[in-house]
C-alpha cells in the first residue's frame, strides 16, 4: 500500500522513525530497518542524526532512489537565510544531494516566522534541494495562513496522533486540503498503551499485536505512521499489517481518544521548540 501525496510524489504507508538513532547503534538500526523493508526514514535536524541517517543508507547498499529521506526545520532556524543554509547543512552532513521530505519543525507561533520558513522550503525545492516539503504539528489556522500568503499548501502534516489522541478534526482538515496526515508518536506512551485491556482484546480477536492493530488503525485512516523498533523481530511484525479492522471496531479505538491524550504538554498554539 502507499498514498500519493498532492504533489505526486508516491510514499509508503509505514515510515521508520528515527528519534533517539544516534551514532554506531543508530546506524546498525536504521541499517537493519531499510534491510527489512522501509523504504522512508524519518529525521529531524534537531535529533542530531542526520548523519547516522545517511550512514546508514550507504551501508544498507540500497540504491538511494529507493529510499525516500525527510528531515525537519528547527524553530531556531527559521528565519528565511537561515533556513535555507540549514537544509543545505543537513544535506553536507547526511552526505545527500537532497531531501526527498522536508518539513517545518513546529510552527513556534509566537516566534511568527513560520511563514519566511515555509517560503524558503518553497524555494529549497525550486533549488533541487527537496523533493517534497511539509509541516510537522501544525494547526488548522497555521495552514490557511501559509495559502493565503504563498500560495502554496503542505504535502505532508506529521503531528502526534494515537488511539488516545485521534485528532479526529485535524485528521479531516488535512484530508479535504490534499494533505497527508502522518503519526509522530503513534503508541503515544507505549507503556500504557501497550498495556490496555481493550486495545489487548481487540489485538486479540485479529491473532495480531496491539502495536499492529494501532498501525492499520491509522493506515485505515488514511495516515501514515511512523514508528521507531530496535529489535529486528519488532521492524518486521510492525511491516505484517495484512488484515482489516471493522468499522464497529475502527469505531472502539476512536471513542478512546481524551482531549488531554497529549503524550506532553505540546499544543501547537503555543508550544515552542527551538
Amino acid at each position: 500500500m502507499s498514498f500519493q501525496l498532492n504533489d505526486g510524489l508516491i510514499v509508503p504507508d509505514i515510515g521508520f522513525g528515527t528519534y533517539k538513532l544516534n551514532g554506531a547503534t543508530g546506524v546498525n538500526t536504521i541499517t537493519s530497518a531499510l534491510n527489512v523493508g522501509y523504504r522512508l526514514l524519518d529525521s529531524a535536524f534537531n535529533y542530531e542524526n542526520e548523519g547516522a541517517v545517511g550512514r546508514a543508507v550507504q551501508q544498507s547498499g540500497i540504491p538511494r532512489e529507493s529510499i525516500l529521506i525527510s528531515s525537519k526545520l528547527p524553530g531556531r532556524h527559521q528565519e528565511y537565510d537561515q533556513a535555507i543554509a540549514t537544509i543545505q547543512e543537513s544535506l553536507y552532513r547526511a552526505h545527500l544531494d537532497y531531501f526527498d521530505l522536508y518539513l517545518i519543525h513546529w510552527p513556534n507561533p509566537l516566534e511568527n516566522h513560520y511563514v519566511e520558513a515555509w517560503q524558503a522550503l518553497i524555494d529549497a525545492k525550486r533549488f533541487g534541494l527537496v523533493r517534497s516539503i511539509g509541516v510537522s504539528n501544525f494547526l488548522p489556522e497555521h495552514i490557511d495562513r501559509l495559502e493565503k500568503e504563498t500560495g502554496v499548501l503542505p504535502s505532508i502534516n506529521q503531528i502526534e496522533l494515537h488511539p488516545y489522541f485521534n485528532q479526529e478534526k485535524q485528521r479531516q482538515y488535512d484530508t479535504e486540503h490534499g494533505i497527508l496526515t502522518q503519526a509522530w508518536s503513534p503508541l503515544g506512551r507505549a507503556s500504557d498503551m501497550l498495556g490496555d485491556k481493550k486495545l489487548q482484546q481487540l489485538a486479540a480477536n485479529y491473532d495480531t499485536s496491539v502495536v499492529q492493530l494501532i498501525l492499520k488503525w491509522d493506515n485505515q485512516h488514511g495516515v501514515m505512521p511512523i514508528p521507531k523498533a530496535s529489535r529486528v523481530d519488532r521492524q518486521r511484525a510492525n511491516l505484517n499489517l495484512d488484515f482489516t479492522i471493522s468499522d464497529a471496531d475502527m469505531a472502539v479505538i476512536d471513542s478512546m481518544s481524551k482531549p488531554d491524550g497529549r503524550t506532553h504538554d505540546q499544543d501547537p498554539a503555543s508550544y515552542q521548540e527551538f
